[in-house]
């Protein structure tokens, strides 16, 4: 289920992007600031290019891609 992330509290919503980029892998050697991350996550946030999935089943939530989930 896509949740809209602007109907997320403004902690809860930080706390997702900084769990997401800090996952191991996300770095991939990439030296760039977790702050300057959580940015660009929040700017494909608000173009629409990445969107906030809830998984009833294992009760998380994730960020993907929206083209993954087929709606851009």
């Amino acid at each position: 289920m896509i949740v809209p992330w602007q109907q997320l509290e403004e902690a809860t919503l930080h706390n997702l992007i900084t769990e997401f980029v800090s996952r191991d892998g996300t770095d991939n050697g990439d030296n760039t600031p977790v702050t300057t991350r959580i940015n660009q996550v929040l700017e494909q946030l608000r173009n629409g290019s990445a969107v906030v999935v809830w998984d009833e089943m294992t009760e998380t939530a994730n960020i993907v891609p929206a083209d993954n989930i087929g709606i851009a």
